[in-house]
């Protein structure tokens, strides 16, 4: 027993020695030139069965190494020269003595290589590759793009992308188009709308470390739905990881407008901080509840009851001071080795809380100018003090199987984001008649938007086989939306305001359903004819989408003879007034349905397509042709009377062909041209032909559809030169020119001479031209090899035409933009384990609204809208401690100039002609400091 214990005793000494011992290699792989780190380069110990891959920082480590041993590393990565170091010995302090091991590209290897599982996409060399190779004409950004920038989500990330910019800090514009002009892909199927007035995609939802690479083709082409013109955009979250990882980060932001001042709430519910209300707006029953009532006024009306339909009647405002914005956010990865293949997981979670304040913020409108006494006509003077509470709650999760083989790859992909908007806003200001009034807002929306695919990728003898089948869903409600305004009559009494009509207090509740089910399949077969070797790719795509919107109004009353209500109640102070149970009963204050059944609406849609296309290799020139036909039904069901349901149906048939070709000569390894043609379509969507009214307090004014829409058709010529100075770079200049037939546009003329209405019109034609430029340069030239420099700008000239005869004048496009420009510098330090990003932005002058020519006198024009330049700065700085720690700092808007609206209009006054401008809008949105530290577990 005595020697088996002091046997135990020397194996465990030994043991515990030899794990003293032991110690590691560590090391980073990079590019010989522009020092970005791979992803995924294999690192063995030759002579034994020790490998590793990279991770995400293209770092690698091998533990409990001999400590007397030299080893030999073989490094290797596809497109690169296999790099073998010799004498390598391990240390215990190796973590911080890093081996750096930087790859030459093998140009030669780059001509014929073939790679099977799992593509990598989401670093600046793969992106500028996929830019390369792609048989049409892309724009992308990579996951290490985002990461160098810091952005928070997709809507930030898609402003690096040349030819691009933001409206509202969420809708994209390509090439200075219109948010209707592009289609949005996530994961290879569609997605619904986020909004009910028009057709755009909130690509604020999408927070940026879900992201793996973004990319916006520009050329029509067979294989993606032809209903697209600025850009089809293709996003696609993170798939199989490379490492197993657990990264909790969590971070703040100061606005300087909103960060510790004063800030006006209404009452929450309490889960307002996930996102959604639970109730405490809602109808009781839903929105199609039967409420209960107090019987019929002196009108024959049915008067409901404010005590009895568990509404919240709690109209106070209460003063906060918000220390700031809160920004959580959780990832999990994790890699597993089958017998059948390789199994990967991704999950993440995040969450953001923030508050936003826009104060003293103009909000004009101005009708036809007065020629006869040459004098502006203000249609609405007013000053809004808008209070946004936002939340954000957004979960990814992602599974990917690869066979062992290489050849089959099965994924399933889900995200899901809810978006809480709780809004308070106060006017004060001037009516048309120049009247005194004031009015406010009680604003609550909800957002919940779900996308999910199943997909498989096979690669066969002699063809590549994709196909997938998705569902997504997006919902909206405004529960409880509640406004009044308020009037002074009483020039004496200055601060006199009263409820004087019986639509001056209301609220209302809307609920919007979308789903979407679609399925694709796509073959591409290679063909050898010798040395001759073109592919043929075949696909059929299906889609049904279908969509539900509904809509309940009430007004506040009471009887004008017989109420029991306070003496001068109508000029009481209204949120007291309305805020009193005492007040409430069939003598005193109760609602008033207004019907109007025609605002309801729901519709399907059905989409079959099938293509054909042929990629075609002649020596340096490649040609990608081919031809896509698209069937189109949209069934609108609105309703007929407004009073009662009365369902009749409008139906939009069309069937088309979309032909595409696209020509990619090579002059070298290193420069090459294209030149591409391909039609389009731009098809109307449910909210823009339905009678649906909804007023909107922004513009305080209704909104409205129109029946008589029809589709646009777009030709598309591009031709661009691109030239790839060394792996990772790129500079690309590109011309484009577009042909509309029909384009759909938003704008507004007057009713009753002093009402506007907003609503969607068809021009007769217009055309769109432009150039772009795209740079992205190591500067090494310079002497400076941590320093990276990216450029892309656009230049974009349009013109709308009319019928012969027409009071409307040629001019701009609606929501296009004359020029774009977005930089930036970046400086990367491996020593340091430091990046710094400075980013600049601007865009030029762009009509956003349409104004419509008044009666037969084509000068008596309500002005058009335009949304003025302003520079953007940014600063981001991203520092690591160790493995385990980063911290991320960022500066946003620096400048923090004024966000500006104007109408601009040419009018003749007494025989000359005269330019006008008036401001419509202008605030500042202040200032915003971030913080961020992110732990890897």
């Amino acid at each position: 027993m005595r020697k088996l214990q002091r046997g135990i005793a020397a194996t465990v000494l030994l043991i515990a020695a030899t794990t003293a011992q032991a110690q590691s290699i560590v090391g980073r792989v990079v590019d010989a030139k522009t020092k970005e780190p791979l992803i995924g380069a294999v690192v063995s110990l030759q002579g034994t069965d020790t490998k590793t891959v990279t991770d995400t920082d293209g770092q690698f480590h091998f533990d409990h190494l001999s400590t007397t041993t030299p080893y030999t590393l073989l490094v290797k990565y596809v497109g690169y020269k296999n790099t073998t170091i010799d004498g390598v010995l391990s240390k215990a302090s190796a973590a911080e003595d890093v081996l750096t091991v930087a790859l030459k590209p093998d140009e030669q290897q780059l001509k014929g290589v073939t790679v099977t599982g799992v593509k990598r996409r989401n670093t600046v060399t793969a992106a500028v590759l996929e830019v390369k190779n792609s048989p049409v004409i892309v724009s992308n950004i990579s996951a290490q793009d985002i990461k160098l920038t810091q952005d928070a989500n997709a809507g930030e990330v898609i402003r690096r992308v040349p030819g691009v910019s933001l409206i509202d800090d969420k809708f994209v514009m390509v090439r200075g188009l219109a948010q209707r002009y592009n289609n949005v892909w996530m994961n290879g199927g569609a997605v619904p709308s986020s909004e009910a007035d028009q057709r755009a995609f909130s690509f604020d939802m999408i927070p940026s470390n879900q992201i793996d690479n973004l990319t916006i083709v520009k050329s029509p082409t067979p294989e993606y739905p032809a209903d697209y013109t600025g850009g089809f955009i293709m996003i696609d979250t993170k798939e199989i990881p490379l490492e197993n990882a657990f990264h909790v980060s969590v971070g703040g932001n100061w606005n300087s407008a909103s960060a510790f001042k004063s800030f006006l709430a209404t009452k929450q519910s309490g889960t307002d901080f996930l996102g959604f209300d639970n109730g405490l707006r809602s109808l009781h029953g839903g929105i199609d509840a039967t409420l209960a009532n107090l019987g019929k006024n002196s009108g024959g009306n049915t008067m409901y009851s404010l005590s009895d339909n568990h509404l919240n009647n709690d109209w106070a405002v209460k003063n906060q001071h918000p220390w700031g914005d809160l920004k959580l956010a959780a990832d999990w990865s994790h890699s597993w080795t089958l017998p059948a293949g390789k199994l990967g997981a991704i999950a993440a979670v995040n969450y953001t809380n923030e508050y936003r304040v826009y104060r003293d913020m103009l909000n004009n409108f101005y009708g036809a100018y007065d020629t006869a006494n040459d004098r502006s006509n203000p249609l609405r003077l007013s000053t809004d003090n808008q209070y946004n509470h936002n939340v954000r709650l957004g979960a990814l999760f992602n599974m990917t199987l690869l066979s062992a083989s290489g050849k089959n790859k099965y994924q399933l992909k889900n995200i899901f984001n809810q978006i809480g908007n709780n809004r308070y806003t106060w006017r004060e200001g001037l009516s048309a008649q120049s009247e005194p009034e004031r009015s406010a807002e009680y604003y609550y929306r909800s957002r919940t938007t779900y996308t999910g695919q199943i997909t498989g990728r096979h690669t066969l003898s002699g063809d590549a086989l994709d196909w997938s089948v998705g569902y997504a869903y997006a919902n909206r409600r405004l529960p409880d939306r509640r406004k009044y305004i308020l009037y002074n009559e009483d020039d004496s009494k200055s601060d006199n305001y009263v409820w004087l009509y019986q639509n001056d207090i209301s609220r209302e509740w809307t609920s919007l359903d979308e789903h979407i089910v679609s399925a694709n399949v796509n073959d591409e077969h290679q063909f050898a004819f010798g040395d001759w070797q073109p592919k043929v790719k075949v696909g059929a795509y299906g889609e049904y989408r279908t969509r539900k919107y509904t809509t309940r109004n009430f007004m506040y009353w009471y009887n004008a003879e017989g109420n029991s209500l306070p003496s001068g109640f109508r000029s009481m102070e209204m949120t007291s007034l309305l805020s009193n149970a005492d007040n409430y009963g069939a003598d005193k204050l109760y609602l008033l349905e207004d019907v109007n059944k025609i605002n309801d609406y729901s519709g399907h849609n059905t989409l079959g397509a099938g293509y054909v296309s042929a990629a075609l290799p002649f020596g340096r020139l490649d040609i990608h042709a081919g031809v896509r036909f698209e069937y189109n039904q949209m069934e609108l069901i609105s309703n007929s009377k407004s009073y009662e349901t009365s369902h009749e149906s409008h139906y939009y048939r069309h069937s088309d062909l979309f032909p595409s070709a696209n020509a990619t000569y090579k002059i070298d390894e290193k420069n090459q041209i294209r030149l591409s043609y391909g039609r389009s379509v731009n098809r109307p969507e449910f909210r823009e032909v339905s009678p649906s009214v909804y007023y909107d307090f922004d513009l305080a004014s209704n909104v409205e559809g129109n029946f008589n829409l029809k589709n646009c058709y777009i030709d598309n010529l591009d031709l661009r030169y691109e030239w790839y100075p060394s792996r990772g770079e790129m500079i690309s200049l590109a011309a484009f020119y577009k042909h509309f037939d029909s384009p759909i546009e938003w704008v507004y003329t007057m009713a009753g001479g002093t009402d506007v209405i907003y609503s969607y019109a068809n021009a007769r034609s217009a055309n769109n031209y432009g150039l772009e430029l795209d740079i992205r340069k190591n500067l090494a030239f310079m002497g400076l090899p941590d320093l990276n420099w990216s450029f892309n700008g656009s230049l974009i000239h349009s013109r709308v035409n009319f019928e012969p005869g027409s009071n409307e004048e040629s001019r701009a496009m609606q929501g296009q933009s004359p020029y774009l420009v977005n930089t930036g510098l970046f400086y990367k330090s491996q020593p340091l384990d430091l990046d710094i990003a400075l980013l600049y932005n601007r865009i030029g002058k762009r009509i956003v609204g349409v104004g419509r020519s008044e009666g037969m006198d084509k000068n008596v024009k309500v002005p058009n809208s335009y949304e003025m330049p302003r520079d953007a700065f940014d600063l981001t700085v991203s520092k690591r401690f160790g493995k385990h720690v980063e911290l991320k700092l960022a500066a946003r808007d620096l400048l923090n100039q004024d966000i500006t609206f104007k109408q601009f209009t040419t009018v003749s006054v007494g025989g000359s002609s005269k330019k006008v401008q008036e401001v419509t809008r202008r605030y500042k949105p202040g200032r915003n400091l971030q913080a961020t530290v992110t732990f890897k577990l």
